[in-house]
């Protein structure tokens, strides 16, 4: 019975901080849409900036001039909730967590949400203008450059995904030295593997040019040198392995 009314509560707890969440979420975007519009014309900023005098982008759908500033909205209102979010799942999790391992699931959060932010302003403040000019002045004589409005979002956000999901490699390289999973000197030695690898990721997930592959890739290796060294210096301290180990 304890049991049972122990999940019940847990369960109700859950439904509280998604709520909230929710909520918190909601009044966000209800905040931002009346600037739904500024907000897509801060995100295609770097777009427009590479167009001809007198460039535009384009609308092809009757509904897409309201949908798409909508759906920035959504995507800023989501981003600006999103350090509540995760401190509403914190609140829930936390309580079922050891010292060690609160200390240690709060810093890769947190550290986790700062690079996938980092990864999005490189994304938009180095990658987009280089490669957006890139290929305005390849595009042939006499082809104008007007790309849709939707498209343009949904090349954004896999570009935002993409580098925010590639900044993230310091922290997996941490937390898989600190689990002893690999030590740094096998991180080392695979070094060149991982810059192959690296200049792959940077041709799978990026537009088909030579200028955004390298932006991609050599930063992924960059971040890689990166995770090894944060990696050497916390392993300095006792092994998360075993702290782990000895509280269970």
């Amino acid at each position: 019975m304890n049991t049972n009314g122990s999940f019940i509560a847990h369960l109700i707890e859950l439904r509280t901080r998604l709520m909230r969440a929710i909520v918190i979420l909601i009044l966000v975007f209800i905040g931002l849409f009346p600037w739904a519009s500024d907000l897509y014309a801060m995100l295609a900023k770097p777009m427009l900036a590479t167009l001809p005098k007198g460039g535009q982008m384009v609308a092809t759908d009757v509904t897409t001039p309201f949908l798409v500033p909508l759906k920035v909205a959504l995507m800023a209102a989501f981003l600006i909730a999103l350090p509540y979010i995760l401190y509403q799942v914190w609140r829930f999790i936390a309580p079922g967590l050891h010292a060690h391992e609160k200390r240690w699931v709060f810093s890769l959060v947190a550290s986790s949400m700062a690079l996938f932010f980092c990864g999005m302003a490189f994304a938009y403040f180095a990658v987009f203008p280089v490669v957006f000019g890139f290929i305005t002045a390849a595009a042939p004589q006499g082809v104008a450059v007007m790309t849709d409005i939707d498209k343009y979002l949904g090349f954004a956000l896999s570009m935002f995904v993409a580098f925010g999901i590639a900044f993230q490699v310091p922290i997996a390289v941490v937390v898989l030295v600190k689990l002893s999973l690999v030590t740094t000197a096998k991180l080392r030695e695979i070094r060149s593997y991982v810059v192959v690898g690296a200049f792959v990721a940077g041709a799978i997930f990026t537009p088909p040019d030579v200028v955004s592959q390298l932006m991609l890739a050599i930063p992924l290796w960059l971040l890689y040198e990166a995770g090894i060294v944060v990696a050497g210096w916390v392993t300095q301290k006792p092994g998360m392995a075993d702290t782990i180990k000895a509280g269970s």
